[in-house]
């Protein structure tokens, strides 16, 4: 008596990946809710969506030995600059260990945007990142407008529109849930 045949094993192995694929599909999703917990600061507080309600949130996730990425902070910074605390709030999440990022917290210390790591890369997951560097905008409303995967000069302009269109959309009088 054979338990398992080929046929059945494809079914199973069909379905998981639906199932997996439809988990990443909704945590990633252009129009969803952006998951609630974005990383963790030096001393271990979680970061939450929840905490920047009614302001346009920039995930990126990131880390030191990624070249594009290195790249990408100094533009992050300026999205932080020149949004104004009041209307953006940038989170740059670094996926490498603890000690990795308190000597960058250190050395990074002046900077205005946010910056939190996830070592373990629980935070990037929720998020759909298979590659960094890994930028998400997300709305007023909690909600997903633009997932960038990779850097290029290509890009900016699409960051620009979608920034410029985040920010002069009107808070939600109730910001829907996040995850």
């Amino acid at each position: 008596m054979r338990l398992f045949s080929k046929s059945v094993l494809r079914s199973a192995l069909a379905a998981c990946t639906l199932l997996l694929s439809a988990e990443l599909f909704a945590a990633n999703s252009v129009g969803q809710p952006a998951p609630n917990e974005l990383g963790r600061t030096l001393d271990g507080k979680v970061i939450t969506l929840s905490s920047y309600a009614g302001k346009v949130v920039v995930v990126s996730f990131w880390a030191t030995w990624c070249t594009y990425c290195l790249k990408e902070l100094p533009i992050l910074e300026n999205i932080q600059n020149l949004g104004g605390e009041d209307r953006v709030q940038v989170i740059a999440v670094n996926t490498e260990e603890r000690d990795v990022f308190r000597k960058v917290a250190r050395t990074l210390k002046d900077l205005k945007m946010m910056l939190a790591y996830d070592p373990d890369e629980t935070y990037a997951k929720s998020f759909g990142v298979k590659g960094i560097p890994h930028l998400v905008i997300i709305g007023r409303d909690g909600k997903i407008i633009q997932v960038y995967r990779g850097y290029g000069e290509s890009s900016l302009d699409g960051i620009v529109a979608d920034l410029n269109q985040a920010i002069n959309t009107p808070a939600p009088s109730t910001v829907s849930g996040a995850k």
